[in-house]
């Protein structure tokens, strides 16, 4: 049996939501919002940061699978520019509830803020992936889906090594800009290089 709890509030349709790639340079911030079944069980099921990128493409299938509904939702590295990335977290999350082919009643948000959804009531909870299964699904999806498109972005520019860091600041990330620029990806609302005054927002 998993250590995470099954529901916030029993008896009603409850998503979980999640985000990956906050604090990227480069691409879309991903959201996932995923209504598990009552009597769900997965012992490996974890918040994604703690599991292996292994673990986290074996257990997608399990969790499309078994989810009595489940979304994506993308905000891009441009609007992230015009809104914030705080927003555009929420925008995602706003984009993955929309997209699901169930409505919810209930939603448990990962993180300690959100904007409000419709009329539909929602609790935050810090660190949510690790305490409930279905935020904690949501991440697993969030961060899988983001790595396929930040892979696929490589493609396109690996000078920045995107197929490792997934845009995220790492010195190899941070040099590559100072040498090649930036692409069509950066957000360049973030501090992208060393040298750059961060961009208060």
């Amino acid at each position: 049996m998993s250590n995470l709890l099954s529901f916030f509030q029993e008896g009603v349709v409850e998503a979980g939501c999640d985000e990956a790639g906050r604090g990227c340079l480069a691409g879309s911030v991903y959201a996932a919002a995923v209504i598990l079944p009552p009597d769900f069980e997965c012992e490996a099921l974890n918040d994604s940061k703690q599991l292996t990128e292994r673990q986290r493409y074996a257990l997608r299938p399990f969790i499309e699978e078994k989810a009595v509904a489940w979304a994506i939702g993308v905000v891009s590295a441009q609007e992230i520019d015009e809104i914030n990335i705080l927003n555009a977290s929420f925008l995602a999350m706003h984009r993955a509830i929309d997209a699901l082919k169930v409505v919810p009643q209930h939603l448990i948000i990962d993180g300690n803020r959100f904007k409000a959804y419709k009329n539909i009531p929602h609790h935050t909870v810090v660190k949510g992936d690790g305490k409930y299964l279905s935020i904690a699904a949501a991440s697993v999806l969030a961060k899988t889906y983001r790595d396929d498109y930040m892979n696929a972005l490589h493609n396109e520019f690996s000078v920045y090594g995107w197929d490792k860091n997934k845009g995220y600041p790492t010195k190899q990330h941070r040099k590559a800009i100072e040498q090649y620029g930036v692409s069509p990806y950066h957000r360049m609302s973030y501090r992208l290089t060393n040298d750059q005054l961060k961009f208060d927002f």
